[in-house]
């Protein structure tokens, strides 16, 4: 089984409603905080390394690292092979900010996207603007029903029930 399989099976399987999940979660999402926070105070610097590195540098274990590279791999610039990831696999943490700001509002982390390092990273402006971005790229519009007496919108200028609306 590969390093991201056992992270998510063991991640995923934790019941959020029971004290073992909330401590398991609340732990990792402290963790994650802790390296956002270092890796977004040098926000040019793409630190390298292989997974074991990082997760040695960053003082945490080799599968809280493959969770944090799996939350965070939709936001590199170069995404790492997570998909068969060993401890020796060379991984790369160069972000791109709008795509990691607008990735962390998806994942409805605000203790990630509210971060105060945010402000030297990304104007107010800008973030708002990236906040709405993301939340309207979720939401459906639907689009008004054609009625049967309506113009037919391929453009021959028939009544819809008499062109494309006959069935």
């Amino acid at each position: 089984m590969s390093l991201l399989q056992e992270w998510r099976e063991e991640a995923y399987s934790q019941d959020m409603n029971k004290k073992e999940g909330q401590l398991y979660w609340g732990n990792y999402f402290a963790i994650e905080k802790g390296i956002y926070e270092k890796i977004l105070a040098n926000p040019n610097e793409v630190v390298t390394g292989t997974l074991k590195e990082l997760a040695e540098n960053y003082g945490t274990s080799i599968k809280i690292m493959t969770g944090f590279l799996d939350g965070i791999n939709d936001s590199l610039i170069h995404p790492n092979p997570i998909e068969e990831m060993t401890e020796d696999t060379k991984v790369n943490l160069g972000f791109d900010k709008e795509i990691l700001y607008k990735e962390m509002v998806k994942a409805e982390a605000d203790w990630l996207y509210n971060l105060p390092v945010w402000d030297e990273l990304l104007s107010k402006e800008r973030r708002k603007e990236l906040y709405l971005e993301q939340k309207k790229s979720g939401t459906v519009v639907k689009s008004k029903k054609i009625g049967r007496n309506d113009p037919c919108p391929c453009g021959s200028g028939k009544k819809y029930k008499f062109c494309c609306g006959r069935g």
